[in-house]
């Protein structure tokens, strides 16, 4: 009972100690699980969202549309549990100028099921749900009323006789018909949709812009008062894949073996059939129209021989006449009466030849007779010439038929192809790979505090303990007085560390992605395998080091334990060995400089542990300093150009005209704009990049003509880079780049996020949705967006633009219509701010669809989630900074308790102590901060290197101001750790402290 009163004793006057090891381990618990609980409940909520909408898990495109043959053969696929086909169409309608959105059906089978924030969903038809973004924009309401047209409506009233349109989901034949959708609407509900969390009102609807091969919005309809059997897409959900995680690699696995069996035998055989289909149905009309025209042409040649007929009886009739008058004149004239009665009596017989020499001479004579011959003879010429040209034309259209319809072409896409998904995912996997390195910093610092106060505890009771080992007390049972200190104060610290990490930590972290992402039904939830683990990873890691410091001194015997400690040798520093230095160095600078350099043990861990906390701050900092850079020098340097315009196809060539009408552009550069995939498959041959890479990244494919190529380094800045040890990049000389016809030059965000570089081969995808295999020439230096240049010749080369084969000899690129220029790169004159009206300005016009100024990005880029995330990285490196500074004055006082002791008895002041003990405190804090300056840039720039976001590229950047906020912190932290010790070498009482312990 006494020895376990002296521990509880003891305990208690070890408050401080407690308190350090307390508050190291619930620093150390809470960044090891906030940052992670934070990502986790964000995944798992998420994770349970789409599995309640039923969001797809595969999704198959066609370039011809699906049939319900194509549906049929994805439901036989095995692994599917269930396949939905989908109809869509893209319409347009006024809201301030010419806007797109996509009509999208609701699914009947419960897949892609839109969430319900306010009203109730469409079921009439005619009724549509939208999003918060639209009503947002528009201003309207539940209750409002919209017009719009089908995008489609002009290709949809083209001649029957065109059996091939330029979308192959308006091709029909009998049976297929392209999905029509009502066209005046009442909005009747406020829907989410699942496979788009973007908040409207944050950071990704500030800074994205929409490019041809999308819509602006998307509207659901129900069933009712949609009309088409051919479907835009199919969507499916594959079995036990609602079981996994949607972002765990077994999810990614399970989906991957249902593409796998698309990809390998349904998907060619469906191609095939499909095309086959359309050949079918392009024969069929031209057999229809054949056996129409027959039937007209045959009408036709009845009516001209009918009237012929009867032209040819009229005149046949005025023959005969003439005939019988002749044959009576001859009669009169002769002698026998009786053969002249008999002559009279009957038509005389003529022969053919002159039955037709007497038509014709009729014909002639009579100007009635001559005109009607002539028209049937031209009546008669103009049928044969028509059914001449008709049967040229069918004949022309069957030879052409099978090269004018196209490969028919399957995607089969995952949830990864969905772009609020994967940027979701990569923000959340980022964060929380910074969560995980994090603590390693913080595990490190907490064994070495520990240590060093266990040490110091340890050593403190040297005699108490050689007194019980003595008495016959076990070292075990000595030892569990320290080892119990340290683990009590481990649960303790952990246990509210947990309560931190699992509440706090991850409520402040969702409120920020919250601003960034929708994601109904969250919740915080507790993982008990995760927080027991952090808990004992600490428990550990202090017992180690507790276990170790009772290990050092119960090695020794008792009869030794319980003499004083004998004074460490004497021996000289390094710096006494100096002469002219340390001769002019005062009596106190020397003892300071004894007391720093001879105890090496404390210099280590003082100086470890100040370099540690300085590393940690300046590392969040740099990550703030790289982000916070990142739209100045992607807009202001890397763009030269001020001004993006993007318009319709249609609208392009008005958009140019009302541009250069304003009288703002100094110089620009007419581009074509599509958004596009850029995909690396696995391989181990090096042509993809690096070894067994793979991934796809959203990509702005922008393609440049052929006669300009020159002229893209005037608009944008173009410097190849490359990689660098441990992650970092080389950045080649600025116009050392030039775009050609050889490959492809891609964005380094792009590239770094898919382990790209120059030679590989990738996959690219246009906003036609056509794939082709691209080289990449070069990589360029990019931070913000995902761009990929290509020239005119290249891009007709990839995806077989018709007519553009010949652009790089032609008079100008202006007059080939391969392409259409729908964007342009433009400088303009005047400020940041008139540049940013005018921007504002062109929007309001019907022919731009979006004009994006470089000078308002610049200025208002920022990424929400990271500096929130680095502020907390801040602030828990500073709490910890406090803590050890904290720790290691207060062991620094308690080992030197009698030679405060002889100092006081010697004639110092207080103050004169204080100054003694805090200036050596304050030099081994300055040793820390320098080492921890340049460790923390180290430390910060292979993190910010290791966050691979869409996107986005962090090239480094520590600013100077950085460097000096963390050491003013640091040394802010000393000074305030100063004005706690300097009451405890104020309370130092020299009799009690310099009694003999013996």
């Amino acid at each position: 009972m006494a020895f376990v009163k002296d521990m509880l004793r003891m305990w208690a006057h070890s408050w401080k100690r407690f308190i350090s090891i307390a508050m190291i381990t619930l620093l150390g618990v809470a960044v090891l699980t906030g940052i992670y609980a934070g990502c986790r409940d964000a995944f798992r909520s998420t994770d349970r969202f789409f599995d309640a909408q039923g969001l797809h898990d595969v999704q198959v495109l066609s370039t011809a549309g699906l049939s319900n043959g194509d549906i049929a053969a994805l439901r036989k696929v095995n692994g599917v549990a269930k396949v939905q086909a989908e109809r869509s169409q893209e319409v347009t309608f006024d809201l301030d100028g010419r806007k797109s959105a996509t009509m999208q059906e609701i699914g009947t089978n419960g897949i892609d099921q839109p969430y319900l924030q306010e009203g109730r969903m469409p079921k009439k038809a005619g009724e549509i749900a939208v999003t918060r973004k639209f009503i947002r924009d528009s201003g309207k309401h539940i209750g409002s009323r919209l017009t719009v047209t089908p995008e489609s409506a002009s290709s949809d009233t083209s001649d029957t006789s065109d059996t091939n349109g330029a979308d192959g989901t308006n091709e029909t034949n009998g049976t297929d018909e392209a999905p029509s959708f009502p066209t005046k609407l009442t909005i009747v509900g406020v829907v989410l949709d699942p496979q788009n969390l973007s908040n409207p009102d944050g950071y990704s609807a500030m800074t994205s812009f929409r490019s041809t091969a999308t819509t602006d919005y998307t509207f659901f309809a129900p069933s009712d008062g949609v009309t088409g059997t051919l479907y835009t897409s199919a969507t499916l959900l594959v079995k036990g894949a609602a079981a996994e995680s949607t972002f765990d690699e077994s999810y990614e696995n399970t989906v991957k073996q249902v593409t796998d069996r698309i990809d390998g035998t349904v998907k060619t055989d469906r191609q095939k059939a499909r095309r086959q289909e359309l050949l079918d149905a392009g024969n069929k009309k031209i057999v229809d129209a054949r056996a129409e025209a027959d039937k007209k042409f045959a009408d036709a040649q009845s009516q001209i021989d009918a009237n012929r007929q009867q032209f040819n009886q009229q005149v046949d009739q005025i023959v005969s006449m003439q005939a019988g008058a002749a044959a009576a004149g001859a009669a009169t004239n002769g002698a026998n009466a009786g053969a002249a009665a008999a002559a009279g009596a009957t038509t005389p017989q003529l022969d053919e030849t002159t039955r037709e020499t007497m038509r014709e001479t009729i014909i002639a004579a009579s100007p009635e007779l001559t005109q009607a011959k002539q028209q049937l003879d031209q009546a008669q010429s103009q049928l044969n010439e028509q059914k001449a040209s008709t049967e040229h034309t069918l004949k022309t259209k069957e030879n052409e038929l099978k090269t004018s319809i196209p490969q028919v072409r399957w995607y089969v896409q995952d949830r990864q192809s969905l772009g609020g998904f994967s940027a979701l995912k990569s923000d959340l996997d980022s964060i929380q790979s910074l969560g995980n390195a994090f603590p390693i910093v913080f595990l490190l610092v907490a064994v070495m505090m520990s240590l060093t106060a266990m040490a110091r505890m340890v050593e403190e009771d040297r005699s108490l303990i050689g007194t019980y080992v003595g008495l016959g007390y076990g070292r075990l049972a000595v030892a569990s007085r320290y080892l119990l200190f340290a683990l009590l104060a481990c649960l303790i610290g952990g246990g509210l560390g947990l309560i931190a990490g699992f509440l706090g930590i991850p409520a402040f972290l969702l409120v920020v992605l919250q601003g960034m992402y929708v994601m109904p039904g969250l919740r915080l939830e507790y993982d008990w395998l995760y927080g027991s683990l952090g808990i004992a990873l600490f428990v550990v890691g202090v017992l180690a080091a507790t276990i170790y410091a009772c290990v050092q001194e119960m090695r020794q015997t008792p009869a030794a334990l319980m003499r004083p400690k004998a004074p460490r040798a004497g021996s000289r520093i390094l710096l006494e060995r100096i002469r002219p230095v340390w001769n002019r160095i005062g009596f106190l600078g020397k003892v300071t400089a004894r007391n720093i350099f001879r105890f090496k043990s404390r210099l280590i861990m003082t100086v470890g542990g100040v370099a540690g906390c300085t590393a940690l701050i300046v590392c969040g900092l740099a990550i703030n300093d790289t982000v916070a850079d990142l739209g100045i020098k992607q807009y202001r340097d890397i763009y030269q150009y001020d001004l993006m315009v993007v318009s319709d196809d249609s609208d392009a060539s008005a958009m140019r005209t009302k541009v250069a009408s304003d009288g703002r552009v100094t110089s620009s550069l007419d581009v074509r704009i599509e958004s596009g995939d850029l995909t690396v498959a696995g391989s181990g041959d090096g042509d993809s990049g690096k070894a067994g890479s793979s991934g796809s990244e959203s990509i702005q494919l922008v393609a440049v003509p052929e006669k300009h190529l020159s002229d893209l380094g005037e608009m944008v800045t173009l410097q190849p880079v490359s990689s660098g040890i441990l992650g970092t990049s080389g950045v080649g000389k600025t116009g050392s780049l030039k775009l050609d016809d050889d490959g492809v030059i891609v964005a380094q965000s792009a590239a770094s996020a898919l382990g790209v570089k120059a030679g590989s081969k990738v996959r690219l995808t246009n906003g036609d949705g056509v794939q082709a295999t691209a080289k990449v020439s070069a990589v360029n230096r990019n931070l913000i967006g995902s761009d990929v240049y290509v020239s005119e010749t290249y891009y007709a080369k990839l995806f077989d633009s018709k007519d553009a084969k010949n652009t790089k000899n032609s008079k100008s690129s202006e007059d080939s219509e391969a392409l259409t220029w729908n964007a342009m790169l433009a400088k303009l004159s005047g400020s940041d701010t008139s540049q940013t009206d005018y921007a504002e300005s062109l929007e309001e016009d019907s022919s731009v669809m979006k004009a994006v100024s470089c000078a308002h990005m610049a200025d208002s880029f920022k990424f929400d989630l990271m500096g929130a995330v680095v502020a907390l990285i801040v602030a828990l490196a500073g709490g910890l900074a406090l803590v050890v500074l904290f720790t290691l004055a207060n062991t620094n006082v308690s080992e030197r308790v009698r030679e405060m002791a002889t100092l006081k008895v010697l004639g110092f002041f207080d103050r004169e102590v204080h100054h003694y003990v805090n200036r050596e405190m304050m030099i081994l804090t300055v040793m820390g901060v320098i080492l921890g300056l340049p460790l923390g840039r180290l430390v910060g720039g292979m993190l910010t290197m290791a966050l691979n976001m869409p996107s986005l590229y962090f090239e480094v950047e520590v600013k100077p101001l950085s460097y000096v906020i963390a050491a003013v912190a640091t040394m802010a932290f000393a000074l305030l750790v100063q004005l706690f010790v300097n009451p405890v070498l104020d309370r130092i009482d020299p009799i009690s402290s310099l009694k003999s312990v013996e």
